[in-house]
């Protein structure tokens, strides 16, 4: 762990963000900066922490990202549009935030000489439709051109080259995470579990897109915190990229929605839907890389993960 650090996390407000907000702000100074577009802060104490700031602004503003960026020790960089159906309803906007956005952060990074890390998180999402236990080396599937879905994608796939070519080029202390499929309390907005978890609480439908045989492996919200954090703290991660994920706990969304109908003791009834938009069929990564160079392995399996989490919504629906 880090300890009397000054670390800015854009898109701190968001899920993820402010789950390592909580984790590592007792021992450091935390800045995050965040436009609300998201805002998972409100469900915590965040703000009334001491070493704790907020600073609202907007990644594609270079004046706003050079001043939040100053005298910092890490930063992480995480702010992006989010989730598939807001990704498709603003494909340009994705690309600007993801593009621009990371270009500002990387340029303001590049002229801080005392900068430890920066960490630029990607996504699971440039393995494409069909991905099974992929590496960090294996090719990238990024979907037809004009397809809004790979908007995000493709976007990401260029700020992990762009990062890691500022580290060759200049020497930046920079390496990328790609999440796959991130879970647990504090989730705000679209997803799977979210939804699944709210309407079994409420013995509501559970609707799965088509059959439900899309596969995933999920990984609990703690987990990649902890990937994070070794990435803070290990100099062997600059200048690479990592899968952070659990294949450990892998099956179909249907599977999935049965599960968290059980965990939950719910009374709801699973519908299946026809979706006719670009889906992944398969998402399994492989974490060799992670484990043989972070010491990486996550640890909360997929019943006790959804156990934590939808305890967390009852409490918050209630």
């Amino acid at each position: 762990m880090i300890e009397g650090q000054r670390v800015l996390i854009t898109g701190g407000a968001g899920f993820i963000g402010s789950n390592l907000a909580q984790r590592i702000c007792h021992e450091n100074e935390v800045t995050i900066f965040d436009n609300l577009r998201r805002n998972a802060l409100e469900h915590t104490d965040l703000l009334e922490k001491k070493h704790v700031k907020l600073i609202v602004g907007d990644v594609c503003d270079s004046e706003a990202v050079d001043h939040a960026v100053e005298n910092q020790d890490f930063v992480i960089h995480m702010a992006s549009i989010a989730g598939v159906d807001t990704v498709m309803k603003n494909p340009v906007l994705t690309m600007q935030v993801a593009l621009k956005g990371t270009m500002n952060i990387l340029e303001a990074c590049s002229r801080q000489d005392h900068l430890k890390r920066i960490i630029d998180f990607s996504t699971s999402e440039v393995f494409g439709r069909f991905a099974y236990k992929v590496t960090e080396a294996c090719s990238h599937e990024l979907g037809a051109v004009g397809e809004a879905r790979w908007t995000y994608a493709v976007a990401k796939l260029a700020t992990e080259h762009l990062a890691l070519s500022y580290h060759k080029e200049t020497g930046l202390p920079a390496t990328s995470i790609r999440p796959f499929n991130i879970y647990g309390p504090g989730q705000v907005g679209e997803g799977a579990i979210h939804h699944f978890v709210v309407n079994a609480l409420r013995n509501e439908e559970l609707v799965v897109h088509n059959d439900g045989s899309q596969i995933r492996s999920w990984c609990y919200v703690d987990d990649i915190i902890d990937g994070i954090v070794l990435c803070l703290t290990n100099d062997a991660c600059i200048g690479e990229a990592f899968n952070i994920g659990n294949p450990r706990s892998t099956l179909t969304i249907y599977n999935l929605a049965e599960e968290i109908r059980r965990v939950a003791n719910s009374k709801s009834t699973i519908r299946c839907t026809p979706w006719d938009q670009t889906d992944v069929e398969l998402r399994i990564p492989n974490i060799d890389k992670a484990r043989r160079i972070l010491g990486f392995e996550p640890k909360v399996d997929l019943e006790d993960g959804l156990s934590r989490t939808i305890d967390w919504y009852r409490d918050l629906l209630s």
